[in-house]
């Protein structure tokens, strides 16, 4: 391997250089089971804009809310650090519990020694630290308001990556630092550039030499690109502009005088992290074609060798129909009897006609074009004619949300659009549908179809990304098979291309099976049920992907 970065040259093959193919995986196991025993405990850092319960507004912050506790109750000390957002709203107590730690430093950037401070709150053997700065108190979400994405998100982010670089070493927490042998995990571009500022400002010098990072991506389209000049904002040597620069390429720039030239902060990680993890094996493929790296699978290409795909784990404890408070009825792959009861439920709640034997398809998730809600809209034509009750939760594009109220008033027996997002009515409606609905265009790992599995919700999915890993198609004619579908195989059906035809086909499949093979549907229920779902399962795959990491001198 020949990679080309900030002015060196690197030639050398690392050892333990696996594909993900080769990635450990602990064998299936029902939930529950004895945990992995731990061969070696690491000083963690997670390094990410947000985090569950604190700030959320997708995967990454069920990521980084979950996964460093599953690290921490194996035996690891773990750090998550995140901003300390303050919106002026109700929000705003889900940090009340956190601590000044009176630890204010000043990080050089943006031309002047910005001041920030920190919170701690110690949580589930986690260590929870906030980065403070009035940059991160304003209203909206983590990136922007009503009127659109915040115009200094450079500034913000690369605060918090300088701050996650010097938390460890002056952060004296549970009584001692985490000190320079530590492992970073950095989430996306608003925490690439802790990678950078390993190898560039601290290990000339000596700092984090023993230090290693993987930056995880959990979706490459969002890659924090901004204008070349504004490399020294960032506080980075001048020689190591090559790790970030980026060109774009003559059909992408304004006008004829335009060249091109930027800085990518997601780039300035990939070519400088130890390791690079996806959160599926399928998206660890993804990224490195020419229709899935949105610009960078030829830089991903040059450093697949270190390249793996970890599909994320859920919240088994929130998401458990056996004691779901949300639920009409309980149940459980033992017995399946309360799942009807909360269809029936649902059906009563949402004004449909109550019918506990009219299969039930639903969709929960953003209202946009990668969730795959065009296809939705071209095909409900078609599908309403079906004999079927179809469910949306959702809000996004206010042209869609417009859509579904228009399509409930046409089809009242039929369709119901809730705009907006519920998390009970999602966990209801999770329950209550027999059938989940996914035609997402790209899906990094996706958490619905893992959700629906685990509430024997059968889903239908596009077969991209996370959703080609996590379910399996059906096969009714599997070896050893009988005309009761015993010895069966798959947890539901996905389909490809991404066209309306192909996902009608997929759905009438469902349909067909639910309404005439009660048997074969049982075991997809179940089979899926019984699937091990936890964030003990990713955890051993990271440790695997940590200590490979250890195995060579720092990538740069």
């Amino acid at each position: 391997m020949r990679v080309v970065h900030a002015g060196k040259t690197t030639t050398d093959t690392p050892r333990g250089e696996l594909r993900i193919d080769e990635v450990a995986k602990p064998e299936d196991k029902n939930v529950g089971e004895d945990k992995a025993e731990i061969r070696v405990s690491h000083n963690i850092v997670f390094v990410t804009s947000e985090a569950a319960p604190y700030s959320k507004t997708g995967g990454l912050a069920d990521v980084c809310g979950s996964l460093p506790i599953a690290l921490a109750g194996r035996g690891h000390r773990v750090m998550v650090i995140s901003p300390r957002y303050q919106h002026g709203n109700a929000a705003d107590k889900k940090f009340s519990s956190a601590v000044d730690l009176d630890r204010n430093i000043n990080v050089f950037c943006f031309g002047a020694a910005q001041e920030v401070g920190f919170f701690h709150e110690y949580r589930e053997g986690v260590d929870w630290v906030f980065v403070d700065h009035p940059s991160f108190h304003r209203p909206g979400n983590p990136y922007g308001d009503k009127i659109g994405t915040f115009v200094d998100n450079q500034f913000r982010f690369t605060l918090l990556s300088h701050a996650a670089c010097e938390a460890p070493l002056v952060l004296p927490l549970g009584g001692f630092t985490y000190g320079e042998k530590c492992i970073f995990l950095v989430n996306d571009w608003h925490a690439s550039l802790v990678s950078v500022l390993l190898a560039a400002k601290y290990r000339p010098y000596g700092v984090y030499k023993d230090a290693r990072s993987i930056l995880v991506i959990h979706n490459i389209a969002h890659q924090g690109v901004e204008p070349a000049i504004t490399y020294s904002n960032l506080g980075l040597p001048h020689e190591w502009y090559g790790a970030l620069g980026w060109v774009f390429p003559t059909w992408a720039r304004t006008h004829a005088l335009d060249t091109g030239e930027a800085v990518n902060f997601l780039k300035g990680a990939i070519v400088t992290a130890d390791r690079i993890v996806t959160v599926s094996k399928g998206y660890s493929w993804e990224i490195t074609t020419n229709e899935g790296g949105f610009g960078l699978h030829e830089i991903l290409r040059d450093r697949k060798s270190i390249l793996s795909g970890i599909t994320n784990g859920i919240d088994v404890t929130e998401w458990d129909p056996s004691s779901d408070e949300h639920l009409a009825s309980n149940y459980s792959a033992e017995d399946l009897s309360g799942k009807v009861k909360c269809k029936v439920a649902l059906q009563k709640e949402l004004g449909l006609p109550v019918r506990p034997d009219c299969p039930m398809i639903g969709f929960v998730g953003r209202l946009d074009y990668q969730k795959g809600i065009e296809l939705i809209r071209q095909a409900t034509p078609e599908l309403m004619i079906d004999d079927v009750q179809f469910v949306m939760l959702g809000s996004g594009n206010p042209i869609y949300e417009e859509w579904m109220r228009a399509t409930e008033s046409i089809y009242k027996d039929k369709f119901r659009g809730w705009v907006g997002f519920n998390v009970p009515v999602s966990h209801r409606i999770t329950a209550g549908c027999d059938i989940l609905l996914m035609p997402s265009t790209f899906e990094p790992c996706g958490l619905n179809q893992l959700y629906a599995m685990r509430y024997g919700t059968i889903p239908v999915v596009h077969e991209t990304g996370g959703l080609r890993d996590t379910v399996q198609n059906f096969n009714p004619f599997a070896v050893g098979s009988n005309a009761e579908g015993c010895n069966a195989e798959g947890t539901g059906w996905t389909f490809t291309p991404l066209t309306k035809e192909s996902m009608l086909v997929a759905l009438r499949y469902a349909i067909q099976t639910y309404n005439e093979h009660k048997s074969s549907w049982e075991g997809l229920m179940k089979r899926g049920m019984m699937r091990d779902y936890t964030w003990e399962n990713a955890a051993t795959q990271y440790e695997q992907i940590i200590e490979w990491a250890f195995m060579d001198p720092p990538y740069c």
